[in-house]
C-alpha cells in the first residue's frame, strides 16, 4: 500500500479522514435457496471500480452546515463546470452518510458543478466522520483547494470554537495551523463589518488590517481604513497614519460632539448621520444640531487632504 501524499496543512484531509474510517457496505448474508435481489434501475450507489470509492446519485447529496465558504461566484463555477465536460472529474467528492443521504465533507464547488451540467451521479469517497471532524475537513479542504479569502477562513475557525467547543489550540491542531495563526485569524472579526467586506474584497490586505486594529475608535478605524483604499496606502504607510492618528486626535470640536437638548432618538439620528458622513468622506465628521439651526464639522489634516475633501465634494479651489 502506497503511502499517502503529505499534505501542505500537518494532517490534512488524509489524517483527519483516517480518523473517520471510510464507510464500505457491510456484504448482505448468503443463503443457498434465497434468490440474488434484481438490481434496480438507477441504484443511488454503485461501486466506481476504485476500492473507497462510490458511484453515488447527485441530488442525495446535501451541503454541509460547516460550509466555512460564503459564495461561490458563478464564473468560478463555470469555469470548473467546463474543465469537468472535458477533461472528467479529476478529484472525487468526499460524503458521510446522514440517513438516506449523504452529507458533504468536501467538495461542493465539485458537486454544484455536476448540477449544473445536470449529470446524475458523481465519484464520492463514504468516511465515517463526527461533527468536528467534518467542520475541520471542509475547513481543511477550502484552505487547500479553493482559496478562501481571509474573513471566510476566520469564520471557519470561528465556528469550530463555538459549534464543538474547542479552545483556540485545539481548533489549530484539528486543521494542523499553528495556535498563533489561528488567533490572528480570528481578530479579523473584531473589525466591523464594512472593514471586513475590504478585507474579503482585497480591498484590504491582511496586514493593512492588523495595523488598523491598533485603532480602538470604531469611527476613526473606519475613517483611516477608507483614506488608506483611496490613497492606495502600502502597509508601511498605513502604519505611519495610524501614529499621526494616536499623536494628534481630532480636536474637541470634531471629536463626537454632546448631543444636548436632543431627545434619545434624536441623538441617536445625528450620531447616524455623523457616521455615514464620516464613512463617505473619509474624514471625521460632527453634526452640531438643534432643532432650529445647526453645523457640520469637517475635519481635515494639511493641504493635500483639504484638495482631497474639495474634490469629493465637487468644489473647485
Amino acid at each position: 500500500m502506497s503511502a499517502a501524499p503529505k499534505s501542505r496543512l500537518g494532517r490534512g484531509l488524509g489524517g483527519l479522514i483516517a480518523a473517520g474510517k471510510p464507510a464500505t457496505p457491510s456484504p448482505a448474508p448468503t443463503t443457498p435457496a434465497a434468490p440474488p435481489a434484481p438490481a434496480p434501475a438507477a441504484a443511488p450507489v454503485a461501486p466506481t471500480g476504485a476500492p473507497g470509492y462510490l458511484e453515488i446519485a447527485v441530488h442525495l447529496v446535501e451541503p454541509s452546515p460547516y460550509q466555512a465558504r460564503r459564495e461561490i461566484p458563478a464564473d468560478q463555477l463555470t469555469e470548473l463546470a467546463d474543465s469537468i465536460r472535458s477533461e472528467g472529474l479529476l478529484q472525487p467528492i468526499v460524503v458521510r452518510k446522514t440517513g438516506d443521504k449523504f452529507q458533504l465533507i468536501a467538495g461542493e464547488r465539485r458537486w454544484r458543478a455536476f448540477q449544473q451540467l445536470k449529470i446524475k451521479t458523481i465519484p464520492a469517497r463514504i468516511v465515517e466522520a463526527s461533527n468536528a471532524s467534518s467542520a475541520a475537513l471542509g475547513l481543511i479542504e477550502n484552505l487547500q483547494r479553493e482559496g478562501l479569502n481571509p474573513i471566510e477562513e476566520a469564520h471557519g475557525y470561528a465556528s469550530l470554537i463555538r459549534d464543538f467547543d474547542l479552545t483556540q489550540e485545539s481548533a489549530a491542531e484539528r486543521v494542523g495551523k499553528g495556535r498563533a495563526s489561528v488567533a490572528n485569524s480570528l481578530r479579523l472579526l473584531s473589525l466591523d463589518g464594512e472593514l471586513q467586506g475590504y478585507v474579503a474584497k482585497n480591498l484590504l490586505s491582511v496586514g493593512h488590517a492588523k495595523v488598523l486594529l491598533g485603532i480602538e475608535d470604531g469611527a476613526q478605524r473606519m475613517l483611516l481604513a477608507r483614506r488608506v483604499i483611496e490613497e492606495g496606502l502600502s502597509v508601511r504607510g498605513t502604519e505611519k497614519l495610524t501614529q499621526s492618528a494616536k499623536a494628534s486626535p481630532g480636536s474637541p470640536a470634531v471629536a463626537s460632539a454632546p448631543k444636548r437638548g436632543l431627545s434619545p432618538k434624536d441623538a441617536a439620528t445625528v450620531t447616524g448621520i455623523e457616521r455615514k458622513l464620516t464613512s463617505h468622506l473619509g474624514a471625521r465628521v460632527a453634526v452640531l444640531h438643534t432643532p432650529k439651526k445647526g453645523r457640520i464639522v469637517i475635519e481635515y489634516r494639511g493641504n493635500d487632504d483639504l484638495q482631497r475633501l474639495l474634490e469629493k465634494l465637487g468644489v473647485e479651489a
